[in-house]
């Protein structure tokens, strides 16, 4: 397996973003991602302060993969929806200062097929974004707590590149739904993925998240099947609630190493 790229969230590292960058050099990954969200705005980055942090980044021979854009509605959620359009625009713009080319962002969850304005606006909402960052290099990648039919369906009714699908097994295993299944419905949709992992207790019904190589997610088969779909591109790992990050993300990227 060739061609795929590693990166790792600076946010898990609990540093800033500039000492994130030298830990995620130290451990052999490729790239990073970046939480415009929550750790690096637009208003807060310079001229100068974009300048230096590329210098940093050309130094450790890494690359930004993508840049996070969490927010707490979808694009689907009618309240305050041009709000977050125009804070994702902002975001999109960082990612293009940045050498960036995906904003990992919140679809939400679909509105019904009867809803045929929540669809309307839905579509007419990312097809702006999607122009809008077709202009800076820069594609909206989106995750969704919908089936992988439905956006596989969804994805296809807009015009072709508008919108891409962001492949995270942990979040699927926490929902009781199958990683693999879902790249056999929607894998050639998918233009980022997230390297993690988890564990569904049904005595309890709960997820919970575990080091990459110890959940239910099969990260060979998975990397296959992506493979099979043309993918070729990031494998952003994403370890959250770690005492050890850092020791555990130089493991995911051994590990993912050891897959290729």
């Amino acid at each position: 397996m060739t061609g795929f790229k590693i990166a790792a969230q600076t946010r898990c590292f609990a540093q800033s973003v500039k000492k994130a960058l030298h830990t995620a050099a130290s451990l052999e990954c490729d790239g990073v991602q970046i939480d415009a969200r929550n750790e690096l705005r637009l208003a807060e980055l310079s001229e100068t302060g974009t300048r230096q942090l590329r210098k940093i980044l050309n130094d450790l021979n890494l690359r930004v993969g993508s840049i996070a854009f969490p927010t707490r509605r979808g694009y689907s959620n009618p309240v305050d929806l041009q709000e977050r359009i125009e804070a994702t625009r902002e975001a999109m713009q960082l990612a293009s200062r940045l050498d960036a080319r995906l904003l990992i962002g919140n679809l939400g969850p679909l509105p019904s097929d009867s809803d045929v304005d929540g669809r309307a606006a839905l579509a007419d909402a990312i097809q702006s974004l999607a122009v809008y960052g077709d202009r800076l290099g820069v594609r909206l990648v989106v995750q969704s707590p919908s089936s992988a039919e439905r956006l596989d369906t969804f994805v296809d009714s807009l015009p072709e590149g508008t919108l891409s699908l962001d492949l995270n097994p942990a979040q699927l295993i926490a929902r009781g739904d199958s990683p693999a299944a879902f790249i056999h419905a929607a894998g050639r949709q998918v233009a980022h993925v997230h390297a993690a992992d988890g564990v569904y207790d049904l005595a309890t019904s709960q997820a919970v998240e575990v080091e990459l190589g110890r959940g239910t997610a099969d990260f060979p088969e998975l990397m296959g099947l992506l493979e099979e779909f043309g993918y070729r591109d990031w494998l952003t790992i994403e370890r959250r609630g770690s005492r050890q990050p850092i020791d555990e993300i130089g493991n995911a990227v051994a590990y993912l190493r050891s897959l290729f």
